[in-house]
């Protein structure tokens, strides 16, 4: 390998760097990614899928409303149409990614990430998720592109999101985590249709300048679909976007040492003329922002999978706990910061909606230990939830209120505070009447998390995708051929990918 990385100082135009880096990317002049990285992306794709057809199968709201949307605004002819997930109706290209990447991001289930590089002095903390995908495809289709583009654009797509996160953190001025990933989908959607650098800057610059979500969207008593819907409507913008400045429309220059947009507005530069990072991406070897992302393991909300896995472990240990659920007296979590303030809101103790209760700890441990007692057993693969346990019964079982009821949720302090974005750093204890007290280890690297060693998430994966698929279509390894081995997919099998019979 020769070069594996293109770094943009702070004091050059960013916006343009990163504009002949995806161009360079997509036409294949940097050597080659390994095949790790190829394979972390498969991973993360067929995920979404999964959580994309189950989402439309079961008729959520948002992806309904979406996909109703993007009917109509066909396109006839077909010159530069693109298709919604389980179906071959041409649609503007906008309008089924909004649909698709809605979908996907349904469930809160797909990948994460961090924003955490110590190795290169990258540890901003942003969150960020592998909603994206659907803005590639739609490049593919619309551009007529075979499935090595497809890939390349996919994992341009991460690479840029996840390098944005590990250095600059939105969440801190309440803007949403979104921004980053729309940064990344008018950069690639551009790209991808042969735009030069000039238009990729246009693009970019229009999507900082006129499409910026704060984080209102995740906040209020209970969570509506603004919250699961955040990436794919600020994808359909950052297309809009991309599609303008193809077309010639020209927009805000140089937008991130821009002192009026979002990075020089809220951290100013100790300098005149630069933004306020550097930013370093990949163009080989292993070293890509996925292979540091994380897996979901079922529909909750990442920063309680510690949790999951000291309860699973403590279960495991003693299985005797799943004997009398009556006997289970107190459980005690701890967690650090951020994680408390977005799974511990008090408003959480009490969620009434499913985008509330996969953001609520004491609704997911409960709902985990209640589906224990009642089917003796424990584990990953036993016990995932799926889109059944987040349902109006579910919502208010009375076991499961019962159970949260005994649960005490609290910051760690400092002390786990430290250890976050490394890890996920939780650690729980049970009171119990027969037992006592009974304390899991720290645990920092939970299956699903990009450093956890024991897992098998292959197995834990295909699982998922099982259960997922399931719910839309009856032939699931159907499903899994035909969004396996992109790379060596031809234009005519991308531009088909989307026509499957979704139930």
């Amino acid at each position: 390998m020769t070069q594996v990385q293109v770094t943009l100082p702070r004091d050059t135009n960013q916006v343009r760097g990163l504009a002949q880096y995806a161009i360079d990317f997509l036409a294949g002049r940097f050597d080659e990614p390994s095949p790790a990285v190829w394979r972390r992306l498969a991973q993360f794709h067929l995920d979404s899928i999964a959580c994309a057809v189950s989402a439309i199968a079961l008729c959520t709201n948002a992806p309904t409303v979406l996909r109703e949307e993007a009917a109509a605004y066909l396109r006839e002819g077909g010159s530069d149409g693109a298709t919604c997930y389980g179906s071959t109706t041409l649609v503007a290209p906008e309008k089924a990614v909004v649909a698709n990447s809605s979908a996907a991001r349904e469930w809160d289930s797909n990948g994460t990430n961090f924003g955490y590089n110590p190795a290169a002095g990258a540890t901003a903390g942003e969150f960020g998720h592998n909603d994206f995908y659907p803005v590639a495809l739609a490049a593919a289709e619309v551009g007529k592109l075979d499935g090595q583009t497809l890939c390349r654009g996919m994992l341009l797509i991460d690479e840029i999101r996840g390098r944005l996160a590990e250095v600059f953190s939105l969440k801190d001025y309440k803007i949403d985590h979104v921004v980053h990933g729309a940064i990344a989908s008018a950069t690639v959607y551009a790209a991808m249709l042969g735009g030069t650098v000039d238009q990729i800057e246009s693009a970019i610059g229009m999507t900082v300048a006129h499409y910026i979500p704060f984080r209102a969207i995740r906040a209020g008593h209970q969570l509506s679909d603004s919250k699961g819907a955040s990436a794919a409507i600020t994808s359909e913008a950052a297309v809009l976007s991309a599609q303008r400045a193809l077309r010639g429309f020209v927009g805000p220059a140089d937008v991130f040492r821009n002192p009026a947009a979002i990075f020089c507005l809220f951290e100013k530069p100790d300098e005149l003329e630069t933004s306020p990072f550097d930013l370093t991406l990949a163009t080989s070897g292993d070293d890509f922002a996925i292979m540091g992302m994380h897996f979901k393991l079922g529909l909750y909300e990442h920063q309680s999978a510690g949790a999951i896995q000291g309860l699973f472990d403590l279960l495991a240990a003693h299985p005797s706990l799943l004997e009398d659920e009556t006997a289970l007296q107190q459980i005690r979590i701890k967690i650090y910061e951020p994680a408390h303030g977005i799974i511990g809101d008090p408003a959480k103790r009490d969620p009434r909606t499913r985008q509330s209760a996969d953001h609520s700890m004491v609704y997911i441990i409960a709902t985990l230990l209640r589906k224990a007692f009642e089917l003796k057993r424990s584990g990953w693969k036993e016990l995932m939830l799926g889109p059944a346990d987040y349902g109006d019964g579910s919502l208010v079982h009375p076991l499961t209120r019962s159970l949260m009821d005994r649960i005490d949720f609290v910051h760690g302090g400092p002390e786990y505070d430290a250890k976050y974005p490394d890890g996920i750093p939780t650690s729980l204890e049970i009171d119990h009447a027969q037992l006592g007290t009974l304390a899991s280890d720290l645990v920092m690297y939970p299956a699903g998390h990009a450093r956890n060693t024991t897992a098998d998430l292959d197995d834990l994966l295909q699982y998922k995708f099982q259960k997922l698929a399931l719910l839309g279509v009856d032939d699931v390894e159907g499903l899994r051929d035909r969004f396996s081995n992109l790379q060596q997919r031809s234009a005519a099998e991308v531009a088909s990918l989307c026509h499957f019979t979704i139930r």
